[in-house]
């Protein structure tokens, strides 16, 4: 036995705490009776449905993609442009991204029908390590690195203290290439902090999310994760 909002979170319904007001809304039905109270418990034989669709229980599966440029970290967009999920075709379980990338962002991106996980990875508490490369316009000062890890205010709060590291500056073109390591999720956060010392971002790349790289990985190729990966994940999630 399972509770409901765990199960529709696993079938790919939503993210859990989104299949609760599901439940209170009285939008989901077990057996064909209305359920609005959590905590109840279901089997594997129970038919449960959301808005009258039945839903099916996919067995959980887990990817990780490097994002390729100019594409949305979605499972649709009404403007028609390629979404991340065009990347996997032949997949049959109804899977979406774990957070997000900016369109012209690059990098290690999650892709789960496990909604519990996604909502656990991007819960604030939880401060998974992401590691970001960044091709900024300038030469980076030592002392501008030691204010991004010590942390700068942007739109009115502070951002928690980072790891940098100046890989390589390029004095006849003007620019350098900085690693920071980020335990924050904040919309937009590595362009919002370069931008706030003076660097703007040209180019960016997630290279790392929590135990995942992407070496190995070209633009636009995903795996299934491993299952010692996966339960790595979840650990570093509920520490």
């Amino acid at each position: 036995m399972e509770r409901l909002q765990k199960v529709m979170a696993h079938a790919g319904v939503d993210s859990r705490r989104k299949c609760e007001t599901l439940i209170t809304q009285g939008r989901v039905k077990v057996n064909g009776k209305v359920v609005t109270e959590l905590g109840v418990q279901v089997n594997s034989n129970d038919r449960i449905e959301v808005d009258n669709i039945p839903i099916d229980r996919e067995e959980p599966v887990y990817f990780l993609l490097n994002k390729p440029r100019n594409m949305i970290t979605a499972v649709s967009d009404d403007k028609g442009r390629p979404v991340v999920t065009d990347l996997f075709m032949g997949i049959e379980q109804r899977i979406y991204p774990v957070g997000r990338l900016d369109y012209d962002t690059t990098g290690a991106l999650i892709l789960t029908n496990d909604g519990e996980l996604s909502q656990l990875l991007m819960h604030p508490k939880h401060e998974i390590e992401k590691v970001y490369v960044a091709k900024v316009k300038g030469v980076v000062l030592k002392k501008t690195l030691r204010l991004l890890e010590k942390g700068i205010v942007i739109e009115g709060r502070k951002t928690a203290p980072a790891k940098t590291k100046l890989l390589s500056v390029n004095a006849e073109k003007g620019t350098s290439i900085v690693q920071i390591t980020l335990h924050e999720g904040r919309n937009r956060q590595v362009k919002k902090m370069f931008e706030a010392v003076g660097h703007p971002v040209q180019k960016l790349t997630r290279e790392v999310y929590g135990n995942l790289t992407i070496a190995g990985l070209a633009s636009g190729e995903w795996r299934e994760l491993k299952h010692f990966e996966i339960q790595q994940l979840k650990q570093l999630a509920k520490d």
